[in-house]
């Protein structure tokens, strides 16, 4: 019986929806294909200006959520024209959206991804799966992050103690013990790519910094990190998450120091605050562990060789020595969620979300045939 289904991924680094092909019917699973499109650049624009409060935000998001749903549904036909796979043959597509707001505190909380589901279904003829977090949240949860479910179906070892690693726009960890009588847990630690992006777009034009090498030729600015690291988020305990609503250029000119010091210190700053966020609740964890990391920030060399001195205690090694490449572990993660779905599993684990009970997540938009 096919067990084939597509997922898609869109991050808060906003550059480009990852597109896969995992076929789960064998123990392990395969990756058929991967396909990554680029957003283009003004639509990414207007993507991070719905993150914050502005005029006429219902009629631009839904503008943009057709737009997206769009550019959705045309990664996932390239991707099928590479690899000549017929529509038919995919179960489901697993489609985690474009977050534009996560609010999962306060008297109603709320989270919101954009990119219209049934235009999906409606431009590939694949029923599409979306909409992962409400439910959770719905249940008393964060909604967020969900990936350490999945982490826990492929990385967990009963011989190893490991923590799983993204480093996206924000970081966040699943702490998966040995022990299979401890509870999995994960959150958001804070910032990953988005403020050294943020950062090198302004200074630089360019929407990252490739291989570290503009933080790398700065110094960072103890003092002006700690009163970063004073931030309230950091003091929070699990379960929390985060995003561009709260770590966003607002933010980083909060700080009118960065103003009076040299722009590459400022970025060798912010990738120690990345840094030293992750170390630190990594280390509450109190036990000797091995670190899994995926995320566009494997690829930046200077913060994963900064990761690695300040966690010099741990093995530090890439996703792609336990089988699945770094770029596509999140997008993977959407195709086995909407497995679950599909099958009337849970997709959500309530030791790291705060939900009150698993749950069975995201809606589902059937094929047209």
């Amino acid at each position: 019986m096919s067990e084939t289904y597509i997922g898609l991924m869109a991050g808060t680094s906003m550059d480009a929806i990852d597109a896969v092909i995992v076929d789960f019917s064998q123990p392990s699973l395969k990756l058929v294909a991967s396909h990554s499109l680029a957003i283009p650049e003004d639509l990414k624009n207007k993507l991070i200006a719905l993150c914050t409060p502005g005029d006429n935000e219902i009629d631009r998001m839904a503008q943009l959520d057709n737009q997206l749903g769009f550019l959705f549904a045309n990664a996932v036909n390239q991707l099928l024209d590479s690899t000549g796979l017929s529509p038919s043959k995919i179960n489901a597509i697993g489609s985690h959206g474009q977050t534009i707001r996560h609010t999962p505190n306060g008297d109603f909380p709320y989270t919101l991804q954009i990119g219209n589901p049934a235009v999906i279904s409606e431009q590939t003829n694949i029923t599409t799966i979306a909409d992962f977090r409400r439910k959770d949240m719905a249940a008393g949860g964060q909604g967020a992050p969900l990936a350490p479910a999945f982490h826990n179906a492929v990385f967990r070892s009963n011989k190893q103690n490991r923590i799983a690693l993204n480093i996206g726009g924000m970081a966040n960890i699943t702490i998966l013990p040995a022990d299979k009588n401890k509870a999995v847990t994960g959150f958001d630690t804070g910032p990953g790519n988005v403020l050294m992006d943020l950062w090198c777009m302004q200074h630089l034009n360019m929407p990252y910094d490739k291989d570290g090498q503009w933080a790398a030729s700065g110094k960072t600015q103890n003092t002006l990190l700690k009163k970063f690291l004073a931030d309230p988020y950091f003091k929070l305990a699990p379960p929390k998450s985060t995003g561009r609503e709260h770590f966003n250029r607002g933010w980083l000119n909060s700080y009118s120091e960065i103003q009076n010091e040299r722009p590459e210190d400022i970025q060798a700053t912010l990738c120690a605050l990345t840094v030293e966020t992750i170390a630190l609740d990594i280390e509450r964890n109190n036990t000797k562990q091995e670190i899994i990391v995926c995320g566009g920030g494997t690829h930046n060399r200077y913060l994963m060789t900064q990761l690695s001195k300040r966690l010099s205690d741990h093995s530090v090694k890439s996703s792609t020595e336990f089988g699945i490449e770094p770029n596509w572990v999140e997008a993977i993660a959407f195709a086995w969620l909407a497995r679950q779905t599909r099958n009337n599993l849970p997709g959500n684990l309530p030791t790291v979300t705060g939900a009150r009970h698993e749950a069975v997540l995201g809606a589902i938009y059937p094929a047209t045939d």
